[in-house]
């Protein structure tokens, strides 16, 4: 998007009148397999719908066209493109030896047909060996290559095949902001980056609202039900072939003790997937009543049956990518991923040595459900990439320039890239003090800095600055990387341009503020930033009561009373990021005034400040202090003081504390009428104080229909720095077992 950002208009016109206004780009695409044409045919159908634009050709190679592996180029007429060319590639045997011929075969035949073609650009997915002989043949003849999902990080030779072809490659689309990143760190021009997301996204956000019954009975049978069937997807490993064999061996034991209905796919061509095959003939899993073994299925209804399965296992890109869009639980065995961005779906098997221990992997897994993961895109891919394609400008030189930064030391490298350590860099600015602290990716909070937070804008930022700069050196000794920094301030706050748009009167000279550049600039890491209120909710969500809620409200009760909102697994901000201000909800049209301006708020009965207001009410008449209770002559009156004196039987005390809760209750109400939720969480040192009695309006004054939601108090000792820290860890979140 940053990049379509700064194209203009006038650069456009530049390159449609460079190339020529009648000229259209020649696209080739070439595919080799099922699982690299889920990526590149809704490409392909985006360049058909524009002729005016654009010439396509097809050419087919590899195992689309092996009667073993489903003849899947038959898939691609179906869906009415016209093939070109078709390359029988693959040297059967299955072994390395295989895998290199094949790579020399493809070479030898790939020269006449580009030559014939004669495209402007060749499209090149992934990094299956195939890939690599295309790349490879079209830069030699000096045809510019896009290479679709570049810059991802796995395992096996197909890691070192990819970033291989990165090199021969002269624009990029990637799916993730690391993998973006990691094309910058590999010297590639930013400019001929672009960070689309997975075409294949495009069709997975809306496959679930189609019809899908008929599709799991025709592949698992009559009596097969949603979430109660298992897909297995697993390839060979070619750097341990033998290793991953004898997985495979206890992966079908472990399916066959599981005994649920299961549908087994066939391994891909690489090394090693004939003994696979021979490992599922010999163990009778084409002939078990509980399997159903074959050889391909057609995207569309892939699609289907893995949104609908009770789970996923196997080690197949498209568990750790595709299926978090559907929240199915997925069970990933080795180390063919390893190094994959993952959402919280996936639980990681990596040394899977025994049946037993992906058998417990199963149970632990098999019929949750997890919230919906879009780290591989937003369903927009394709429009972008046309975009990108239109915007090239071929009189521009065909040889590639990198890139190659400054040598510097840079405090967030040079560390052992230990899952479990892990952690983001969380801010909290409070009305008090600054804290900044590196919290893991399990949420524990490693090390934390504690300062008083400055009056003026120019000295707080500083010492954000230093404190962060400090900590994310500190990081390195206590063996944790950061991947980003989080943020969480008072105030109203615009969280994509990383803005504090106006502050709240308890923080001073905090209006307007730019506080994602200047922290990413000197760190060199992302940043995020978000209201204090919105962050405790995100909290709540990854380390707290809200896990795997889908709908849930977050109130805050402290100095003042704030909140967030977190609809169908989504935190919501609201057209001006003004959302889930809860505690400037009315109750009363003639109650004390507000620090808003306004009267009758939540917050002028129930935050803090209001109990101090009425405490200090009270001392002035000498109605505050009774038997137990005695105060310095110095000491300033506080909440804490009208909470005490409640306990030990002031009644005046008692009764303002009735008032506070109550005119939370009534708050709370609303929300539940206005919202629906399933869960509310109070939040903050007066939660305990007030659960009570906003329990007790609920029965009296809500509606029948929402009088069963729960609610509950927060267990979480420093909710303002898990949700600052929740901001990074919720785009890397990984599971390990």
């Amino acid at each position: 998007e940053v990049y379509f950002k700064n194209l203009s208009k006038q650069k456009q016109k530049e390159v449609m009148e460079k190339n020529g206004n009648n000229h259209k780009l020649r696209v080739c695409v070439a595919t080799c397999n099922r699982a690299d044409y889920s990526k590149l045919a809704p490409i392909m159908f985006g360049i058909k719908a524009e002729p005016q634009f654009f010439e396509l050709d097809v050419v087919v190679l590899g195992s689309h066209l092996i009667d073993d592996y489903g003849n899947t180029y038959r898939m691609i007429e179906q869906d009415d493109f016209d093939i070109h060319t078709r390359l029988h590639t693959i040297v059967r045997g299955e072994d390395e030896a295989a895998m290199v011929e094949s790579v020399g075969l493809a070479l030898v035949k790939l020269p006449d047909v580009l030559n014939r073609l004669k495209p402007d650009i060749m499209i090149v997915h992934g990094d299956r060996f195939d890939a690599l002989a295309l790349a490879t043949s079209a830069a030699l003849m000096n045809i510019r290559i896009l290479h679709i999902e570049g810059g991802e990080v796995s395992g096996t030779i197909d890691d070192s095949i990819r970033h291989a072809i990165t090199k021969l490659a002269h624009y990029h689309v990637c799916c993730t902001r690391s993998a973006e990143q990691h094309l910058i760190a590999m010297c590639e021009d930013h400019d001929r980056i672009l960070l689309a997301g997975c075409p294949s996204y495009d069709k997975l956000l809306s496959a679930k609202n189609k019809d899908y019954m008929s599709i799991i009975h025709m592949w698992l049978g009559e009596d097969v039900k949603t979430r109660d069937y298992i897909v297995a997807l697993q390839h060979p490993v070619t750097t341990d072939i033998k290793h991953s064999i004898k997985m495979f061996e206890l992966t079908l034991d472990a399916l066959i003790s599981f005994n649920k209905r299961t549908l087994v796919l066939f391994p891909n061509v690489d090394a090693g997937s004939k003994e696979m095959v021979r490992v599922m003939r010999k163990k009778g899993i084409e002939h078990h009543p509980n399997f159903r073994a074959v050889k391909h299925v057609p995207f569309d209804q892939f699609i289907q049956l893995v949104a609908h399965a009770g789970c996923m296992i196997g080690n197949s890109s498209c568990g750790v990518r595709e299926v978090g869009a559907f929240g199915t639980p997925v069970i990933n065995l080795g180390t063919r991923q390893t190094g994959r961005e993952t959402g919280e779906n996936v639980l990681h098997v990596r040394d899977a040595d025994t049946q037993d221990k992906i058998l417990h992997a199963l149970q632990l897994q098999f019929g949750k459900q997890y919230p919906c993961s879009k780290i591989y895109g937003d369903g927009n891919a394709v429009p972008r990439i046309l975009k990108f394609l239109k915007s090239i400008d071929l009189k521009e030189p065909l040889q590639k320039k990198f890139c190659f930064p400054p040598v510097k030391d840079n405090i967030s490298q040079d560390i052992d890239h230990i899952l479990e350590t892990q952690s983001a860099l969380a801010v909290d600015l409070g009305g008090t003090n600054l804290r900044v602290a590196i919290v893991s990716m399990k949420g524990e909070i490693v090390k934390k800095y504690t300062q008083l937070n400055p009056k003026t804008y120019e000295d707080r930022l500083e010492l954000i600055l230093k404190m962060c700069v400090e900590a994310a050196s500190e990081a390195v000794n206590v063996n944790c990387r950061i991947l980003g920094v989080g943020i969480s301030t008072g105030g109203r706050v615009n969280p994509r341009e990383g803005i504090v748009l106006h502050s709240t009167k308890l923080i001073q000279e905090w209006s307007s503020v730019d506080l994602k550049t200047p922290i990413s600039d000197t760190l060199h890491l992302p940043v995020w930033v978000d209201n204090d209120g919105n962050c405790a909710a995100l909290a709540e969500r990854k380390f707290g009561h809200g896990k795997g809620i889908e709908n849930f409200v977050t109130l805050i009760t402290g100095t003042g009373i704030g909140g967030g909102i977190v609809h169908q697994h989504e935190l919501i901000h609201g057209s001006s990021f003004c959302a889930a201000e809860l505690g400037h909800i009315v109750v009363s049209l003639d109650g004390p005034e507000c620090l808003c301006g306004s009267q009758g708020c939540i917050e002028a009965y129930a935050s803090g400040i209001a109990l101090q207001r009425e405490a200090k009410k009270l001392h002035d008449e000498d109605l505050l202090l009774v038997e137990g209770m005695s105060m310095k002559k110095e000491e300033v009156v506080s909440a804490a003081h009208l909470i005490q004196a409640a306990k030990l039987g002031n009644t005046k005390a008692d009764g303002i504390l009735r008032t506070a809760g109550t005119a939370l209750g009534l708050g709370v109400v609303n929300i539940l009428h206005t919202m629906n939720p399933s869960l509310v969480i109070l939040s903050g040192v007066l939660a305990s104080h007030y659960v009570n009695a906003v329990k007790d309006v609920i029965n009296r004054q809500a509606l029948s229909s929402v009088k069963t939601v729960d609610v509950v108090v927060s267990n979480l000792a420093d909710p303002a720095l898990l949700g600052a820290a929740s901001l990074v860890l919720d785009y890397t979140t990984r599971r390990i077992y």
